[in-house]
């Protein structure tokens, strides 16, 4: 922004240059390595996941399980979380400088604890808990043993999952900024850059794709010295990755701030994101490439329906408008969360094309911010203010299905390259009569490809609704078969004197179940059910020498269950 000042005649010119905001004080060598290991990351704060940043460091633990993990601070044992995919086995300490630590994939909990949690599992009659812990039944000092790093929940191999959050508002914060002793002197790599259409929805074109080599030390640029666009409104994407000193993982990078003619325009920055706002991650990226099998491309300048970003505009929206058909510079820094930093530089410039008739996109256009719907004679669906990220067109098609299990016609709606944020409503009519049982036994399924999942239908009218979070194709199941419970290794009458455990499998044709319980001698017995595969039970006090009864029952979306009684001697 330019400002003029009159003084005594003379005219002053005052250039004043936008700043790109200062990376917030953390405390440093408040918290250590939760690990007795030097700290080697497979996965850093921001990184790109499927739907989802990664919201915490991954760190290495040898290849193996049960390292010890320590309280990265003095504080409390705040919160314990069991689930059978995500963080698995977790422990949350609230510390008395206002953060608190995630400590996720966690084997057994240090043995007061694990007792602890495991009475308010028979208390609650549920081995998946999310329970708050009362502050003074479990101080920590720190370094103090809490537990022993595993492979629990959504993890793929042995590592610890660790998170700091800002307790007041639960938000994560990027662990790198608070001192931890982890070498890194090497600069980001930048290995592609991406262009944008901004006159266009991004859902609705393919990016050029510029070629990048390196042209010095953390020093990048174009292959063609000046890049001529048909389009007078652009935005850029990149991939890059970073590394640490000494390690070969291809981790995210921390900030990305893009200039043009040396003014600011806009930056992202991994320092603060909410668990409310992860998903937003598929607007950070250019969605359609990465799900036709393409690498992450992240977007320089935020999408309209991005809200929370972690994006600064510092003119107008972020968008580079390049009309005058003068050459442009630009200049791209990406840095890690030490400074170290890589550059690209190009040029651009506008040249406009011959005129071309377009062909209209099909489908109705929905827009981000705007309650709309669509409606035939047996479909509707329903979009909310957020559930896209940019305009789109969403087409809507219909087809018979062979299947005899299904009640409708196949619906259709929009495309699978297009992500949404929220869920939206989807009604379908079925094309026959059903009675009151069979619509008490009515899913709704989506599928796309091989992925698939079904809601329990909610009915109203004729009209069955369900709510889903991707563009696919939809038909209405009445669903009449019950789960299958498969015992491991024991069947009813069996002597398991010198067993060590009980362990089941559940199977059902749609691979969703509502609820699953087992009980010994009329009481509930836990099972543990890690990554939502066998259900075991290791055998303790809870069964003692003798002639037993084991009930399991299980239940599916639908409400179809299965109840199976098995004998056995201990």
């Amino acid at each position: 922004m330019r400002m003029v000042v009159w003084l005594t005649g003379l005219v002053f010119h005052f250039t004043l240059r936008a700043q790109v905001p200062e990376i917030p004080a953390y405390p440093k060598g408040y918290f250590r390595n939760p690990l007795a290991v030097a700290m080697d990351l497979s996965g850093n704060f921001g990184e790109l996941r499927p739907n989802h940043y990664h919201m915490g460091l991954d760190l290495k633990t040898l290849k193996k399980e049960n390292l010890p993990v320590h309280a990265a601070a003095e504080g409390y044992v705040a919160k314990v979380k069991i689930e059978p995919g995500g963080f698995g086995r977790a422990i949350y300490i609230t510390h008395p400088n206002g953060y608190t630590t995630l400590y996720a994939h966690l084997n057994d909990f240090a043995p007061a604890l694990e007792a602890y949690v495991k009475r308010e599992q028979y208390r609650l009659g549920e081995w998946r808990i999310f329970i708050d812990v009362p502050p003074d039944m479990f101080p920590v000092r720190k370094g103090e043993l809490i537990a022993y790093s595993g492979n629990t929940g959504g993890s793929q191999a042995p590592h610890l999952h660790f998170e700091i959050r800002r307790t007041e508002d639960d938000v994560n914060l990027n662990p790198l900024l608070f001192g931890f002793p982890l070498s890194d002197n090497t600069s980001p790599r930048i290995l592609r850059l991406a262009v944008f259409d901004r006159t266009r929805s991004t859902y609705e074109q393919t990016p050029r794709i510029i070629p990048v080599k390196a042209a010095g030390a953390a020093t990048y640029t174009t292959t063609l010295p000046i890049t001529v666009f048909s389009s007078s409104a652009i935005s850029f994407g990149i991939t890059a990755y970073d590394t640490h000193t000494g390690s070969s993982n291809l981790n995210g990078v921390f900030e990305s701030i893009l200039y043009m003619d040396q003014q600011l325009i806009t930056s992202f920055r991994m320092d603060g994101i909410s668990y409310n706002d992860t998903r937003y991650m598929n607007a950070h990226i250019d969605y359609k490439t990465k799900t036709a099998g393409g690498s992450y491309l992240q977007h320089l300048s935020d999408l309209p329906g991005y809200i929370n970003s972690i994006y600064t505009r510092f003119n107008g929206d972020g968008v580079l408008d390049i009309s005058d058909g003068e050459i442009h510079n630009i200049r791209i820094e990406v840095k890690d969360a030490y400074g170290n930093t890589s550059v690209l530089g190009t040029k651009v410039q506008y040249r406009r094309p011959p005129t071309v008739d377009r062909p209209p996109s099909s489908g109705k256009v929905f827009y981000p911010f705007m309650l709309d719907g669509f409606e035939t004679e047996d479909c509707e669906f329903y979009l909310g203010e957020r559930c896209l990220y940019d305009s789109a067109h969403i087409r809507y098609g219909k087809t018979n299905s062979a299947n005899t299990q299904v009640v409708s016609a196949v619906h259709s709606i929009g495309s699978s390259y297009i992500p949404l944020q929220e869920s939206f409503l989807v009604r379908l009519r079925p094309n026959q009569a059903l009675t009151n049982e069979q619509q008490q036994k009515t899913l709704v399924q989506w599928f796309s490809g091989a992925k698939k999942d079904v809601q329990k239908a909610e009915w109203q009218n004729g009209w069955a609704a369900a709510k889903f979070r991707d563009f696919g194709f939809y038909q209405l199941l009445v669903d009449e078969t019950p789960p299958v419970i498969v015992p491991i290794g024991f069947t009813d009458g069996s002597n398991l004197s010198k067993a060590t455990r009980i362990a089941f499998t559940i199977t059902d044709n749609f691979n969703k179940f509502k609820n699953v319980r087992a009980e010994l001698d009329g009481s509930w017995l836990r099972f543990t059910n890690d990554k939502g595969r066998t259900f075991s039970y290791r055998f303790d006090e809870k069964c003692l020498n003798g002639l037993h009864e084991l009930k399991i029952s299980a239940e599916d979306e639908a409400g179809n269950k299965t109840v199976k009684l098995f004998r056995f001697t201990r």
